[in-house]
């Protein structure tokens, strides 16, 4: 037999890898005992995870990390086992706070629900994309079905909106500024922007919209910041003001982005009163386009399942102090409907994993405006009925972020996310009673309603009944405002510390909450509660961290 025929019937060695590598994928057809393998290796590798659980806010033990060790990986010329990569992957979890645990407060990270992470896992194993229902089938039916459920629940009419899942909240304000633009500046996606335009939000708005405004051509120059009242929310006398000095410089306005739920303070900007002035001198200046008002809701929307909310009977029983919050912020969430769009996170206050943001428009034929011809995609939309790809920024969307968010609303329901955000609510209610109630201690955001409480440490002997005013206003107090940051970021590095060794509570820090009046940034020290497990034990476990820190601060300053 000839050479060249005997090497066809020998196994090449490429052959024999690729065979051995097919087991580390799921079978394209049922195959029960390789399917089983395929299960047992997720409850492996979620049994290897469990291990590291403890009764503190940690997995596994703490770890430094090695960013210099990091850079020397390089990929290896054998392929590897399932087993050992999924060890692997395990193991870089250790050291990771556990979101859920309730002394995590770290900013506005929630506990996934199990559904929604099922949710979330199952595109990953058919790889759906969402640029066409050619490819996304029913996944790509999920994000219709989870766009009108929101949409209904914010005030939109659902026949008449429309929205995209995105990378996420600032994915829903670039395309919220986008659409915005093309209408007061339309062709600007052809031709590119040829007359200034300018972006205004409230000062405490999230910096996403300086991102958005860099991305867009605008300028970081041309974001238009309201200054904003002592609960967070934008001046509307000086926003009327402002926004007739763009009119009148004859700018076009290409966004106007009312913050519904601040990051830190969880201010609401006044909705209402921002759409009455925009149409008001729309009319005033005959201009012929309406600025468009994005409403940054990633984290505010979920308190819209409060729309219909009975608070004077309160069937579900919150008590007094949380009605009044929840109240509060439900007579500006019921104005979202009211917005030509609006930006929503599931992976905030919807308890979904990472990523899942859905943009909401209040008329889909606004999509239109951000449209692409047909002719620059000849490869796609060749078959099907419904392709967003011809008008997404993104052409490669997962499936994840829709499956995510549907598997928690049909979980939820409105009674069950009433009742999670009352819980919470409560709970940051009961620190903030706490930290009122202590001499050293002032809340910075009292008149603010959600499940943060921002708050500052003095030392002994401060008088925090006059002082944080006084820093706020009188720029005397400038060296001790300074000399109090100082104190507040110690508090947190003692804090974040213990924290890091499994022990006390996580919490953040803020460099900015606000400025002073004088223009000095007031530090603060920030707990954002969101674990369905948080207890008023919980809330004591904050204390204590707080005091432990003061006592070694106090000792640090007694030493020669």
């Amino acid at each position: 037999m000839a050479p060249h025929r005997l090497s066809y019937l020998m196994t090449a060695p490429y052959q024999d890898i690729v065979r051995s590598l097919r087991q580390a994928f799921p079978q394209p057809v049922s195959d029960r005992v390789h399917d089983a393998y395929f299960v047992f290796s997720f409850l492996r590798a979620l049994d290897q995870v469990d291990r590291m659980k403890s009764v503190s806010p940690l997995l596994g033990k703490p770890e430094t990390l090695d960013y210099s060790a990091a850079k020397q990986c390089r990929v290896a010329d054998e392929p590897s086992t399932l087993e050992s990569v999924t060890e692997e992957l395990v193991e870089h979890l250790s050291g990771l706070f556990v979101s859920g645990h309730p002394r995590a407060q770290v900013n506005v990270v929630p506990a996934p629900t199990i559904p929604s992470i099922i949710g979330g896992m199952l595109p990953s194993i058919y790889n759906p994309n969402l640029c066409s229902d050619e490819s996304g089938r029913r996944v790509s039916v999920v994000e219709v079905e989870v766009t009108a459920m929101t949409a209904e629940l914010v005030g939109y009419p659902a026949e008449q909106a429309g929205g995209v899942f995105t990378f996420g909240g600032t994915g829903t304000l670039l395309y919220g500024a986008k659409i915005g633009l093309e209408k007061a500046c339309p062709g600007t996606a052809q031709t590119g922007l040829r007359e200034p335009a300018v972006l205004i939000c409230s000062e405490r708005a999230h910096y996403a919209c300086l991102t958005v405004a860099s991305w867009l051509g605008l300028g970081e120059q041309n974001v238009v910041k309201i200054p904003t009242s002592p609960e967070n929310e934008m001046r509307m006398c000086l926003f009327e003001t402002m926004l007739r000095d763009v009119l009148q410089q004859g700018r076009k306005v290409a966004v106007i982005v009312a913050t519904m739920g601040t990051t830190d303070a969880f201010g609401l900007d006044d909705l209402a009163a921002i759409i009455e002035i925009r149409d008001r001198l729309r009319d005033e200046f005959s201009l012929d386009y309406t600025p468009h008002i994005h409403a940054d809701a990633v984290i505010g929307w979920a308190w819209s399942v409060f729309n219909d909310y009975d608070f004077a009977t309160n069937p579900l029983g919150f008590q007094p102090h949380t009605v009044r919050a929840l109240a509060g912020t439900a007579r500006r969430i019921k104005h979202l409907g009211q917005s030509d769009s609006l930006g929503i996170d599931f992976h905030k206050t919807g308890f979904a994993p990472y990523v899942s943001s859905l943009f909401l428009l209040r008329n889909a034929a606004d999509l239109q405006l951000i449209s692409r011809d047909q002719s620059t995609t000849p490869y796609l939309f060749q078959s099907g009925h419904h392709h967003p790809g011809k008008f997404t920024l993104e052409t490669t969307r997962s499936g994840s972020g829709p499956m995510a968010a549907l598997a928690n609303l049909r979980l939820f329901g409105k009674d069950g996310l009433r009742s999670l955000l009352g819980h919470l609510v409560m709970m940051a209610s009961e620190l903030s009673t706490h930290l009122k109630a202590h001499a050293s201690t002032a809340v910075l955001n009292a008149d603010n309603f959600g499940a943060v409480t921002l708050f500052r440490v003095y030392p002994d002997g401060v008088d925090t009944f006059s002082t944080p005013k006084l820093e706020q206003t009188d720029a005397s107090y400038r060296d001790q405002l300074k000399a109090n940051n100082a104190y507040n970021r110690r508090v947190f590095e003692l804090i974040h510390d213990e924290a890091l060794q499994g022990r006390g509570v996580v919490i953040s820090l803020t460099d900015c909450y606000r400025l002073s009046d004088y223009g000095e940034p007031i530090v603060a020290l920030k707990s954002y509660i969101m674990s369905p497990f948080s207890e008023p034990e919980n809330v004591s476990a904050v204390l204590d961290s707080i005091w432990r820190a003061r006592q070694i601060i106090a000792q640090e300053t007694r030493q020669p």
